[in-house]
């Protein structure tokens, strides 16, 4: 009897240990494919250690992440930079900030016709991601590489109408960001979003015909960032996100993966 009564004991301790062991909470973050989702990758056993098991979301549109984020779906998501953000809460009315900065992917300018800016023709066709302060920031590239100007007060509000001078006489047209790298056979020129050029193959050091400079205002401006609902920027899931993708391990993946296509502002 005191045998089958110390088993029974021994078995319960068993069990609730590994009920314990199983009992993680599950951290929701959604993210663009490339390079965010790849990224979060990386810090799923660190976060397992914490307690944490991290479920990845995957989204092809700069949309529904923040919808899914401000309706609860989400935790957090990962694939935007601030002023876009900040935008798409003025414009949905959602209540949604910024966590922390993680990395910055340069804008590139690309071309399948041309291999030198100068041999673009008058009346060329050039496409710029349609959204809000993407559009700026392709405008401002295109202005920094020497083809327009753009309206220092529209800052990153511009869009075509801000364009104060087009020698070229480019016709600039607005495109879905996640079309560009699909259109760009059929144009002149395309101004594309580093995550999407990334996704589908395009090395921005390679490949594109100007880069934006790593110390330029969109670098210093367009980090990619982690997003939450506001309130829970200091959460403990927030936290735990954050300290596992603010470690050396990550800056060297970004550093080795992407070699200059993204580039990590971590502490």
């Amino acid at each position: 009897m005191k045998k089958s009564l110390l088993s029974l004991v021994v078995l319960l301790i068993l069990v609730g240990c590994g009920a314990s062991n199983n009992n993680t909470e599950t951290i929701k973050v959604g993210a663009s494919i490339t390079p965010h989702a790849e990224i979060l990758e990386v810090i799923k056993d660190d976060l397992k250690e914490q307690g944490y098991t991290l479920e990845i979301v995957t989204f092809t549109d700069y949309v529904i992440p923040n919808v899914s984020l401000e309706d609860g779906s989400l935790d957090a998501n990962f694939f935007q930079h601030e002023p876009y953000l900040l935008n798409f809460n003025e414009e949905h009315g959602t209540d949604l900030v910024s966590a922390g900065v993680i990395h910055y992917e340069p804008f590139g300018i690309y071309s399948k016709k041309y291999t030198d800016l100068s041999e673009v023709p008058e009346g060329a066709q050039v496409i710029v991601p349609n959204d809000g302060t993407n559009e700026a920031r392709a405008l401002l590239l295109l202005e920094a590489a020497g083809l327009i100007t753009v309206d220092k007060e529209a800052g990153i509000n511009a869009t075509i109408r801000d364009i104060t001078d087009n020698p070229k006489k480019l016709e600039i047209v607005e495109i879905e960001a996640a079309q560009l790298t699909k259109s760009l056979a059929d144009v002149d020129l395309a101004v594309i979003n580093g995550n999407y050029a990334l996704q589908d193959g395009l090395d921005v050091k390679n490949d594109a015909l100007v880069v934006e400079d790593e110390q330029s205002f969109g670098a210093v401006t367009y980090g990619n960032v982690i997003a939450v609902r506001a309130g829970d920027e200091n959460s403990e899931k927030t936290k735990a996100l954050l300290e596992a993708l603010r470690s050396e391990k990550v800056t060297t993946f970004i550093n080795e993966t992407y070699k200059g296509s993204v580039v990590s502002l971590l502490p």
